[in-house]
């Protein structure tokens, strides 16, 4: 009977200890209803009494003494092979499951602390309203000033009330002429924005106005991505409201309405596509002038996202075509990127030389140059249901965890520095700077779109600890500097999708706070006398004349969704997906039909657009979209931190915020 007693007082002491633990530090393992209670005698490492409690290792921790963050050190040997094998997420597991929920409910014993404070609250009915209805008013005051001072020039110059078009004495100023091309550009762009928020009389009135005033046969040299997804993929998602027999945004038909919008989308993709042509590899030019052509001097050289992220647009129009050449294209350009992806990573550089194949630039990451070339991979796959585009992604995003993840391996347990994805060799895998920029801040977003809520809930997290110290997200931040390196911010998107997804995916008012935080600043911050300006610098805050097109089609538009819960895009009954520009297009059995794929199934070739006539099964789409288990969450749940305090303070650390 001794033994029995000792064990037993080991255990009340055990007890005791980490009561005093979870009393002194708020640590020691989590007391959640399915947590499992360890028999073990260690204890957590904590910080020195320069900062608060935390799971991230010290320089002794990692191999070497190695010092600074881990995102610095390349994966252990037999990591990224590790993270290979690892086994998919499948629907009931990851962040839906019990575990994980009681897990998270864990460790609140100590009382509410100030993240808690801030963030764990019920976000009041009459709150949500006001700041959707201060989305709707950001948006008006925009659109209505773009149309007084502006149209029908491209673009808005909201500090000096007037309106910005190509730059014609300047050719070589990209920034501006890659993407104004003289065609109403800001009204084109925000159409869909307007039958969103349920404007049906100004919906009506701008649709009448672009197709009476808005022509592409114009002496216009743009840059073919960025007219694709800003004015071909607006004109296809209006057209597609125009159309719906449902209505579901109020009456937004046209009254003889002849498929004008379509027409019009047909036009200036057929003014694209000298951009595929004399290319050896297939892959387009990047610019193209929209009534003669390829420039005679144009550069061979494209980014992979530019050349890599037309096929949703281009595939929507060949399907309500009919026509197969515009999907062809796009999708040949797709594969022939893919064939150029390393053997030894299965990552992409981000610029290619178009006739030889040779990578110029060979940074692989997630921002700038390679974005939307992941996004479109599995979007496409959502809307065509082909499966060589989902194959293509999933191969891609093991070879992302494989080697741009950096960090501990959970989210939301365990010690080590938070998961990043940062910017490597496509060939090594090995470091190449320690600078993420905004444009990455979609990545959330995605791995929302395919179940990896867990991780998307770290990277939004860090993304989201930048903007809450300068109140916007500067274009290039150095995480090992803790600073920007470069400083503008020009009224993007990133962040406000990936916060809506996010919400969407686990109805957690953290994102509602978040969304809150991030209007404020822009109300704050941004709003000049005819509009809202890009900063030119996010510390000093000061402004330059531009209000860029996707302010209106995205950003206004991803804020008010946020805290529009009766929105018709959430209560229609119809699935929705955004495309990289934010228009709306809904996921139908009618974009899945391709009727040119018996001739090109009869006629062979692995590089046939119909080849592949692959409907997908059921289960393969609940797994892509594994999030949706997440309905599953206990109620109790939703007002708990999604990201554990401890972990948000260590971001908070480090980006130097606190």
């Amino acid at each position: 009977m001794q033994w029995r007693a000792l064990v037993l007082g080991l255990v009340l002491l055990r007890l005791g200890l980490h009561g005093v633990l979870w009393l002194v530090f708020g640590l020691g393992p989590s007391m959640g209803f399915y947590q499992r209670f360890p028999l073990s005698f260690g204890f957590q490492r904590l910080r020195g009494p320069d900062g608060p409690a935390s799971p991230a290792s010290g320089p002794a921790d990692r191999p070497g003494g190695q010092s600074g963050p881990s995102w610095l050190q390349p994966p252990a040997p037999g990591e990224a092979e590790g993270r290979r094998r690892r086994a998919p997420r499948r629907p009931g597991q990851g962040v839906c499951g019990p575990a994980h929920w009681g897990y998270v409910l864990g460790g609140r014993g100590r009382g509410r602390d100030e993240y808690e404070k801030r963030y764990s609250s019920a976000f009041p009915p009459q709150l949500r309203a006001q700041m959707r209805d201060l989305a709707r008013g950001m948006f008006v005051f925009g659109y209505d000033n773009y149309m007084a001072h502006a149209f029908p020039q491209d673009e808005l110059n909201p500090i000096h009330c007037r309106g910005r078009g190509p730059d014609r004495g300047d050719p070589s100023n990209l920034n501006i002429n890659d993407v104004l091309g003289n065609y109403s550009l800001t009204l084109v762009d925000a159409l869909d924005t307007l039958a969103i928020m349920g404007n049906s009389s100004e919906f009506q009135k701008a649709v009448k106005l672009v197709i009476n005033t808005v022509s592409f046969d114009k002496d216009s040299t743009v840059q073919v991505f960025e007219a694709t997804i800003r004015v071909l993929g607006s004109l296809l998602s209006a057209h597609r409201i125009i159309t719906d027999s449902k209505q579901p945004f109020g009456d937004m038909t046209i009254k003889d309405y002849d498929n004008e919008l379509l027409h019009m989308a047909h036009d200036l993709a057929v003014r694209l596509l000298p951009a595929f042509e004399n290319t050896k590899t297939g892959i387009p030019y990047p610019r193209v002038n929209l009534k003669t052509g390829v420039p005679p001097d144009s550069n061979n050289e494209t980014c992979t996202a530019g050349a890599g992220s037309l096929l949703v647009e281009f595939g929507i129009l060949s399907r309500l075509l009919g026509d197969s050449t515009f999907e062809w294209v796009a999708r040949r350009a797709v594969k022939a990127l893919w064939s150029l992806r390393s053997s030894d990573t299965g990552l992409l550089g981000n610029v290619v030389n178009i006739q030889t194949g040779h990578w110029v630039g060979k940074q692989s990451g997630l921002g700038a140059g390679l974005d939307s070339f992941y996004e479109y991979l599995l979007k496409s796959y959502i809307l065509f249901g082909e499966k060589e585009d989902l194959e293509m992604f999933n191969a891609a995003y093991q070879s992302i965890q494989n080697y741009l993840r950096r960090g501990r391996e959970a989210c939301n347990e365990g010690e080590g520095d938070p998961p990043l994805y940062v910017n490597v060799n496509m060939f090594s895998g090995q470091l190449m700077n320690t600078w993420i920029d905004s444009l990455q801040a979609f990545f959330p977003g995605l791995q929302v779109l395919i179940g990896d809520v867990e991780d998307a809930i770290c990277l939004h997290a860090f993304y989201y600890a930048i903007w809450k110290r300068y109140g916007a997200l500067p274009e290039r931040y150095n995480w090992q500097l803790q600073a920007p390196d470069v400083l503008f911010y020009p009224l993007r998107p990133e962040l406000v999708e990936s916060t809506y997804l996010l919400y969407q995916a686990t109805k957690n008012p953290f994102y509602l706070h978040v969304g809150m935080d991030i209007l404020q600043s822009l109300e704050k911050y941004t709003k000049v006398k005819c509009g809202y300006a890009t900063l030119h610098h996010v510390i000093d805050k000061s402004k330059e004349d531009r209000m860029e097109s996707f302010f209106l089609s995205e950003t206004c538009k991803y804020l008010y969704l946020l805290f529009d819960e009766e929105n018709p895009v959430h209560k229609s009954g119809t699935r929705y997906m955004f495309t990289t520009e934010g228009h709306i297009i809904s996921v139908d059995e009618h974009l899945r039909e391709s009727p040119w794929k018996e001739f090109f199934s009869e006629e062979g070739g692995s590089d046939q657009v119909g080849k592949s006539g692959h409907r997908p099964k059921p289960q393969e789409l609940k797994v892509i979209n594994s999030s949706s288990n997440c309905n599953r969450v206990p109620d109790e749940r939703r007002y708990a931190l999604p990201l554990k305090s401890i972990y948000m303070r260590q971001i908070d650390q480090m980006v130097g915020l606190i």
